[in-house]
């Protein structure tokens, strides 16, 4: 049996309860530094999940009160969902999504803009941090 890939601990344990509180296939399309360390190896800091979609939108409240920056899951861990509502994505960015984790939560999927996706939707806000950001992905390419 293959090993399901997991993500170091607080992420982990507050994605075992996001999965826990939702009964079917929940997608969460995740943008930010979040997705940077985790999917792309830079090692930054980050206390949040930048969360563009969630999908079905019938469990999205029900996510949104859980992990939201102040609820439940915060307190208890120390991390947070945050839903970008302005945003500059890629046009048919869904189109190109990558599943950060497959097979290890039940119900969710942690889903992820390719690289390119990411370095745009980055360059449009143009914060320090999301510059540094875009140039880690630019060192990987000439790698």
């Amino acid at each position: 049996m293959l090993e399901r890939k997991r993500q170091p601990e607080p992420w982990d344990a507050f994605s075992k309860e996001l999965d826990a509180a939702v009964d079917g296939t929940l997608r969460l399309d995740c943008i930010g530094g979040f997705v940077v360390t985790l999917l792309y190896g830079l090692g930054r800091p980050t206390a949040d999940v930048d969360v563009i979609e969630l999908a079905p939108r019938a469990a999205a409240d029900t996510m949104m009160s859980l992990g939201i920056f102040g609820g439940q899951l915060h307190r208890k861990h120390r991390i947070y969902l945050d839903r970008v509502a302005v945003a500059a994505i890629p046009e048919n960015y869904e189109e190109r999504l990558v599943e950060m984790l497959p097979r290890a939560y039940s119900h969710l999927r942690l889903m992820a803009p390719d690289a390119y996706d990411l370095a745009l939707s980055k360059l449009e806000r143009n914060s320090q941090k999301d510059r540094d950001d875009v140039r880690f992905f630019g060192a990987q390419d000439s790698v």
